[in-house]
């Protein structure tokens, strides 16, 4: 009997076998200009935010809605992706090791115990390590085609920091929620109105006691739908202008909106505030020379390059600032002998900032390896004192340049979204 039984399993695991074998283990669900998104990519997206909204419990919408936005993400994604390989974009092994370092260790965890905390989340490794050389390529897309669409003149920075100097150093931060009803780039009066209708709706929902995220992540057309709609603390200069002059005098908790900009209507949440205490600002000045990694140039020889210069440096062989000014890959100190100017450190990458603050004046390092290359670095000043002029031309310049790339990106994104093809397969049992 027991021989009877084993042989009927091992027939029916046989047939099994056999009647799976032309089954589709993935499928393609949108056709997106000259690429696709499978219908495995739109699970496991829907997975990473249930999961992350159960961890900061977060309640999410209906799984159709979710699946939408899943979709509508990864449909902006994959038209980003396609522009990076048509670009020649790529992030190299060396690169994305070290920006996972700096994950690792702004966490304040090993390699290895970094590692143990993505396994317990429930993602392989492997994983983990593609989607941040994805969000890394995606990063540089955006700043390649968005950066060029921002002009700032002199008298912006000027009315900047003359209100910068009224307001003083005790700047509110906002953390902000965000929900945009988006309507089309070239909108009838009848898309007005049934946006505003739908806005007017959302509003009233919130004013009842609905949860914020949840309806962000379901009803949003903003780039952070699937995060809850959460635009992290900004400061008021750094915020887009029709944010900054609405968030002014309101209290924690506060709804605001809705607003209408090009592309919608805006509603906005006070999730919390907190001042900025004024600081002593330790600056240091330093130049560098960098040399990046290439096809014809591997990651061994960029370093041993710069070994050699500072053996000639050192000797009295070669004057520093020649070989910046010959060798540098860097565009914006080659041609001043690698001089980068009096900064704060920490607008530097983490091993940047590193090496150059634990240098003595005049000192050369041996080489570091950042995201951008290798770095030959000479400390030539340190000071410590309140910001001067130049600094807060700086910053003023920084704040409005994240204020315009954050507006021009959302209008690139609903441009060339708009621009592409696109086709959404029926999937079985829709």
């Amino acid at each position: 009997m027991k021989v009877i039984v084993v042989a009927l399993l091992i027939s029916s695991l046989l047939s099994l076998k056999t009647e799976a074998a032309p089954e589709l283990l993935d499928s393609v669900s949108v056709i997106v200009d000259q690429g696709v998104v499978l219908e495995s990519q739109i699970t496991e997206l829907i997975t990473v935010v249930k999961r992350n909204a159960a961890l900061n419990s977060q309640t999410l919408p209906s799984d159709r809605v979710l699946r939408t936005q899943a979709i509508e993400k990864l449909i902006v994604d994959n038209l980003q992706m396609q522009m990076a390989e048509r670009m020649g974009i790529q992030i190299s092994d060396p690169q994305l090791e070290q920006t996972i370092t700096n994950i690792a260790e702004g966490e304040n965890m090993s390699i290895a115990q970094f590692r143990e905390k993505v396994a317990q989340e429930g993602v392989a490794y492997d994983t983990y390590r593609e989607e941040i050389r994805k969000e890394l390529i995606l990063g540089e897309v955006r700043r390649a085609n968005v950066r060029r669409r921002v002009y700032i003149t002199e008298q912006e920075i000027s009315n900047l920091v003359k209100l910068i100097d009224e307001q003083g150093d005790q700047q509110a931060e906002y953390n902000l929620g965000h929900i945009l009803i988006e309507f089309p780039i070239e909108p009838t009066d009848e898309d007005i109105k049934q946006a505003k209708e739908r806005a007017d709706k959302v509003i009233e929902l919130l004013e009842k006691g609905s949860d914020f995220s949840r309806i962000a992540t379901a009803s949003s057309g903003g780039p952070r739908a699937l995060e809850g709609g959460d635009l992290g603390w900004m400061n008021i200069n750094s915020m887009p202008t029709l944010f900054a002059e609405a968030v002014q005098k309101k209290s924690k908790d506060d709804l605001i909106g809705p607003m209408r900009s090009g592309a919608g209507f805006h509603i906005l949440k006070v999730k919390d505030l907190r001042g900025i205490e004024k600081v002593e600002i330790a600056e240091v000045n330093g130049r560098h020379i960098l040399i990046s990694p290439s096809v014809i140039l591997s990651d061994e020889k960029a370093e041993k390059m710069l070994k050699e210069f500072r053996e000639q440096i050192l000797a009295g062989e070669a004057d520093f600032a020649e070989l910046a000014k010959e060798h540098s890959a860097d565009p914006g100190s080659a041609l001043k002998g690698g001089e980068l100017g009096w900064a704060d450190p920490s607008t530097y990458v983490p091993e940047f900032s590193e090496t150059l603050g634990k240098l003595e004046i005049d000192e050369i390092s041996q080489p570091v390896r950042t995201q951008y290359g290798w770095h030959l670095m000479q400390l030539t000043g340190k000071r410590v004192g309140d910001a001067t002029e130049k600094r807060k031309q700086e910053k003023a310049y920084n704040l409005l340049f994240q204020r315009k790339f954050a507006e021009e990106s959302d209008v690139w994104l609903r441009e060339i979204r708009a621009s592409a093809y696109i086709e959404l397969i029926a999937q079985q049992g829709e």
